[in-house]
This record gives C-alpha cells, sequence and structure tokens, in this order.
C-alpha cells in the first residue's frame, strides 16, 4: 500500500509527542501551521505555539529569540520563503549567534509545482551550506525524518530542514531504519557505479539501482540527508569501490549535492562525476512526479543516466 504520510506530518507527530513531556519545545510558523501539518500541534499545545503570519524575517528572529531564553525552537515556513526572505536572521541570529533553532522548510524543491519559480526553492542547499555553522537536511522518507527530528531535539544547534509537501515512497520500515546522526546510510553496495542522493530523490534512486542491476550494472546507493556536514568517509569508500560516481538531487546544478560530492572526490580519488539535478532554468509547470520525469530524476532517467555515465568512462 503506498504510504499517506508526508514527511511533514512526522515532523508533528514527533514533536507533539516530545512536547508532552518537554515544555521547552515551541513550534513558530508564519501563516503556515496548515501547510506545514502543524495544526493538531497549534491545537494541542496552544501555549508553546507561536502563529507569526507572513513575516518569515520575524518568525527567524523570534525563534532565535526563545532559544536564547532556552527553547528549543522550531521554526517552519516555505522553503521557498524562508531560505531567502530570511537569509540574514537565519545566518546572522540563529548560525552566528549559534542558537538552537532548526528552521524547517516545508514544501521544498518543486513541491508547489504548477505555482512556478516563485514557489520552488531549489537553491535553498547552496544558500544554507554556505553559512558557517547551519546543517542542511534533507530526510528521504517519514521514519528517517522521525530519527532526525528527535535527534534534533536533543542538540542545542542550529540547522536547515527542508521536506517537500506530498507524501513519498517509503524507503525504510519503522523497525528498520537505521539512522546516525551525520552519518550517511548506505542502502546498496555496488562495484559499477555509485549513487549518492539527498530527500525525495532517494527512493527512485534505490528503485533506479534495482534497475539497473537487472541490467547487469552494479550500483550502489547512499542517502546522504546530511548535505552540511556532508559525511566524506562515506562518499569517498562510495567513490573508491565503483568506477563512476552519479549524484541526484532536487535542486539547481550548483552549490548543492553534487558539487560538494565533485569537489570531496576530485580531492580525494579522483572518478567521473555526474550531478543529476533540476535545470539553470525555471523548470516546467507540472506536478512533481511530472516535474522530476522530464528531466530524468525518476528511477528510468536516472538508471539512463547511471548507464550512460559508465558506458563513457
Amino acid at each position: 500500500m503506498a504510504n499517506k504520510i508526508p514527511n511533514r506530518q512526522a515532523i508533528c507527530d514527533t514533536l507533539l509527542k516530545a512536547a508532552a513531556t518537554d515544555k521547552d519545545i515551541v513550534v513558530l510558523c508564519s501563516d503556515s501551521r496548515g501547510s506545514a501539518s502543524l495544526t493538531k500541534f497549534a491545537d494541542t499545545y496552544p501555549e508553546q505555539f507561536v502563529e507569526m503570519g507572513i513575516a518569515e524575517q520575524d518568525l527567524v528572529s523570534v525563534a532565535a529569540g526563545l532559544a536564547s531564553c532556552g527553547k528549543k525552537a522550531f521554526a517552519a515556513s516555505p522553503a521557498c520563503f524562508l531560505t531567502t526572505r530570511s537569509y540574514e536572521q537565519a545566518k546572522i541570529d540563529c548560525a552566528y549567534s549559534n542558537t538552537n533553532v532548526t528552521l524547517i522548510g516545508i514544501s521544498g524543491g518543486v513541491s508547489y509545482g504548477a505555482l512556478g519559480m516563485s514557489h520552488h526553492s531549489a537553491q535553498d542547499i547552496a544558500a544554507m551550506s554556505a553559512i558557517p555553522n547551519m546543517r542542511v537536511y534533507l530526510p528521504s522518507d517519514r521514519f528517517q525524518t522521525a530519527k532526525l527530528v528527535e535527534a534534533l531535539l536533543r542538540d542545542t544547534k542550529p540547522a536547515y530542514l527542508r521536506v517537500g509537501r506530498n507524501p513519498v515512497e517509503d524507503v525504510y520500515t519503522e523497525d528498520a531504519c537505521p539512522f546516525e546522526m551525520d552519518k550517511a546510510t548506505v542502502l546498496a553496495e555496488g562495484s559499477d557505479v555509485a549513487i549518492i542522493a539527498c530527500g525525495e530523490m532517494v527512493r527512485p534512486a534505490l528503485d533506479a539501482a534495482a534497475l539497473l542491476n537487472a541490467q547487469g550494472i552494479s550500483a550502489g546507493v547512499l542517502d546522504m540527508y546530511c548535505v552540511k556536514p556532508l559525511d566524506r568517509e562515506a562518499v569517498l569508500k562510495a567513490a573508491r569501490g565503483a568506477k563512476v560516481v552519479l549524484t541526484v538531487e532536487e535542486h539547481a546544478p550548483f552549490g548543492g549535492l553534487g558539487s560538494m560530492v565533485a569537489q570531496v572526490v576530485g580531492e580525494e580519488c579522483p572518478r567521473k562525476v555526474k550531478n543529476l539535478s533540476l535545470p539553470d532554468a525555471p523548470v516546467i509547470t507540472g506536478t512533481s512526479k511530472e516535474v522530476f520525469a522530464y528531466y530524468g530524476l525518476d528511477a528510468a532517467g536516472i538508471a539512463k543516466s547511471a548507464a550512460q555515465l559508465l558506458a563513457n568512462c
């Protein structure tokens, strides 16, 4: 049965459970409690919820202020606005001030589909990763999202967490979801091509590996949910064990996962690296699945790119 629970709902469920005993947890929204699936949290714990209205800069600054008073602040807003309108506040009030704020970018990537470039966030990985002391996470499914939020509740450093809008097919199960903070998860071993993916691209990457294996191509898959800090050790191990490396991300071609992986591989164990991403242009109008299929970011497209990369190495 297809999963019907989006990652944003997993965030709410995890925070709801923790807030029952931890009154330092506070959630803030910018007129986005519905789209962030946080309405239940606001209704259950109104004294631990702050509605800022459509004011993303205030959202981040107030979250940082609450964190400086000992609160564990989780600020949710559409990723396209959170990482642009409030960039200075994320840089200064959160990262530079080292406050315990988790910025939750909802409806990331091309989740908003037909609303177009104004509502797409294809630059957020690059922008947020460029801020010193800001961590960047893109969990692949609801189970990993829950594990990540639980881990973030236990630490005190600033972070940016990006999730999509719609449910995604499970990568893990409730009983089998290996997780270590800031360590990538190996989903498959392969000696021909190493596929390194993040966020919603992990599931199609795993499906692509199955297609490649059926063609006699040995494909490994690495779930790099921790884009920053990048798990360099895992990247190098995967690259050294394969002939070529393919990165897959729902992001522009510059400054994201692909750029980071290419930098590490180029420095330590030169291999041909190809970055499969959204184009450096406004994307076509359509649903996420339609956009992914058009740009070769679905399982068939990823498998095709991997096979071509291997053939040309």
